[in-house]
């Protein structure tokens, strides 16, 4: 082998292994071996590693903080994949928004469907603490605009305002919410199962 060429393909290798702390010690050998097989095996020419060719394949990989960030980026999504934990689903969602715009759009709409899902289940279950407070409440401005509002019982009601479901919020609430959040769950799951899929031939 070129002792250059293998200079720059260690040396690249060594600033991709630093950046991927977070990940199991197996799993980051198993990633650089696969790396270096693969750079050997398209820019081996008579035997030897050819300089010009490790450039190709090393600018093809990108800068290896890039791909470093793809790399953990996939493990959390691989692991939010499997797991029904909102926590663990929304830290990968989270490293996806900060590479792409649809990883983004994921995120705030699952934030938001997360959010709303547990403000039922805490509105039907804080309404026996709070019954006259707590609920969906219908209320008017000052300029008559009327407004909906899912109130926890913190706070007094709103003036002229009407308990739309009364304590029937307590079997809504709690029906609903959770299934809003198995949903969110559901679409979170899906959405990281297209795109891990749609990255795959390009990290084989």
């Amino acid at each position: 082998m070129a002792i250059g060429a293998q200079q720059k393909l260690e040396t690249y290798l060594g600033m991709l292994r630093a950046r991927l702390r977070g990940l199991g010690n197996e799993e980051v050998n198993d990633i650089i071996e696969e790396l270096r097989s693969h750079i050997i095996d398209k820019s081996t020419e008579n035997g030897e590693l050819a300089a010009g060719k490790v450039d190709a394949a090393l600018a093809a990989l990108g800068n290896p903080e890039e791909l470093a960030s793809e790399y953990l980026t996939d493990a959390a999504l691989a692991r939010a994949e499997v797991s029904r934990s909102p926590l663990q689903i929304l830290a990968g969602l989270f490293r996806w928004a900060s590479l792409s715009v649809a990883g983004f759009g994921v995120l705030v709409s699952s934030l938001v469907g997360y959010f709303v899902g547990l403000a039922l289940v805490l509105c039907a279950l804080l309404k026996p603490f709070h019954p006259q407070s707590a609920g969906l409440w219908t209320f008017r401005d000052r300029s008559g605009e009327l407004h909906l509002s899912l109130r926890l019982g913190f706070g007094s009601a709103p003036v002229g305002g009407h308990d739309v479901l009364g304590w029937w919020i307590v079997p809504v609430g709690l029906v609903m919410g959770s299934r809003l959040v198995a949903l969110t769950t559901l679409f979170a799951g899906w959405c990281v199962r297209l795109y891990r899929k749609s990255r795959a031939p390009k990290q084989a």
